[in-house]
């Protein structure tokens, strides 16, 4: 069977969805593809979609987290700096443009998605440096254009 033909209904498309999400999927999908959208689980492609997008926000969470994680500790332990500190911040920062050029409709929340990567990489610096929390800032110090493009240089 091709990947373009409607695979056989075996159950329910909730029941489908819920005991067999792959074979929904690849169902949904060729639904989709042969124009049958009236025997579409609108409810759970809808769920899905909602959880695509999340997951594509939280990409773009961890990416400042581990960016401004690798800041506060270039900043609070300039004895500690190393290349691979350098190398993580180089590849963070593709991650992070490579993430925004590929979904623009994110770039609105940066703030958001910002405050909330800097409360935990604030509390892994933190766990990590055990320097007491309290000597890291409570909000981020680094506006969007430090976490994208401060210079970061081992001299």
């Amino acid at each position: 069977m091709s990947v373009f033909e409607v695979p056989p209904k075996s159950a329910p498309a909730d029941q489908q969805y819920e005991r067999d999400f792959y074979s929904w999927a690849l169902r949904q999908a060729a639904l989709l593809r042969a124009g049958r959208f009236t025997e579409l689980d609108i409810t759970n492609i809808a769920e899905e979609l909602e959880t695509l997008g999340r997951a594509e926000f939280n990409s773009l969470v961890s990416a400042l987290r581990v960016l401004t994680l690798h800041l506060l500790k270039w900043d609070h332990q300039p004895e500690k700096r190393s290349r691979s500190w350098v190398v993580s911040i180089v590849v963070q920062r593709g991650e992070l443009s490579e993430l925004l050029a590929d979904n623009p409709g994110l770039k609105p929340r940066l703030d958001e998605a910002t405050e909330r990567a800097y409360g935990r990489a604030r509390r892994e610096a933190a766990a990590e440096t055990g320097i007491d929390i309290k000597l890291f800032p409570q909000t981020c110090p680094y506006d969007l254009a430090a976490i994208t493009s401060r210079e970061i240089d081992l001299r």
